[in-house]
This record gives C-alpha cells, structure tokens and sequence, in this order.
C-alpha cells in the first residue's frame, strides 16, 4: 500500500533561522523542538517527502514564506545531550533519547509572504491549526486541501 504524503507546518523566527538560510544551506535539521506534542509529529508522523510549509514567526508580519519537504525522518536531537546547548536536556539519555528532530530540504521561496492577517482572512482555510486561537505549536499538521489552497494562493506549483 502507497504511503499518504502528508503535510506540515514549521515556524521558525527568521533571525534563528529563515527561509533564506535554508535556501543556502539546501537543507537543515529541525532542532530545539521541546512541546511533546510537536516531538510527537515529528517522531511518529513525519515522513520522507512530506511537505512544509516554512513559516517566520515573530516578526512582522509573521507568515508562510516557503516550501520545504521532509528528507529524513525522525531521529535524535543531538542538542538535547550538549550540556553548552541552550537545547540541552539532563533528563535525556543516548538510550533513552526525549527529543526528535527531522530533516528537511529547501523546495521554494515564495515571491511574497502570505501574511497570518491575509490567513485568516481566507475562509479557504477555515480548519487551519495555524489559524485557531492560542495555537502555538512549532510543528502544525496541514490538511491536504489547505497545503493545496496555499500553494495556488502562493503560485507555487505542487512541490515534488
């Protein structure tokens, strides 16, 4: 049986690190995500070729700024056992590791931010995590109808 290719959303603030940095770089590991629930999505769902959609948080105005896919799946967050890491955690083992980080690779940049006051604006995306009140999760799944309706309000072709 074919995999379903799901979908997602990461934040990230641009001055850690932008879309224009994993632009350069060609790909990243998603480190530093310490919510269990975001941990959960990365260990247990996220895929090889899921796609992203890359959002700049904290700044103004926060939104989508890009595209990016999954290019290797869940395993250890190497911050986690660096006692010099802001990341760094006493409660996790090499044996018992409790945080995850993923791959992911650039796919595009988008010409113009699609802005969250634009978001919520776009009855299209009623269902959105990102758009519900008191969301704040770094890792967000995407409904297969919404990363769609992005990419066409974005002019981006299905990323591959």
């Amino acid at each position: 049986m074919e995999k379903q290719r799901r979908y997602w959303l990461l934040k990230s603030e641009p001055e850690s690190y932008s879309i224009d940095d994993l632009q350069r770089d060609g790909s990243t590991y998603w480190d530093g995500v310490r919510n269990y629930q975001a941990r959960n999505f990365m260990r247990d769902d996220m895929k090889l070729g899921d796609g992203i959609l890359y959002y700049h948080s904290n700044t103004k105005p926060p939104g989508i700024v890009g595209i990016a896919r999954v290019s290797r799946e869940g395993y250890p967050d190497p911050s986690q056992f660096d006692e010099k890491s802001h990341y760094f955690d006493s409660k996790s083992s090499e044996e018992n590791p409790r945080w995850i980080v993923v791959d992911v690779e650039f796919v595009a940049k988008l010409d113009e931010t699609l802005s969250l006051p634009e978001l919520k604006k776009d009855s299209s995306l009623e269902g959105l995590p990102l758009l519900r009140k008191g969301q704040r999760l770094s890792v967000q799944p995407v409904d297969a109808k919404h990363w769609r309706h992005i990419l066409k309000r974005a002019g981006v072709k299905e990323a591959t």
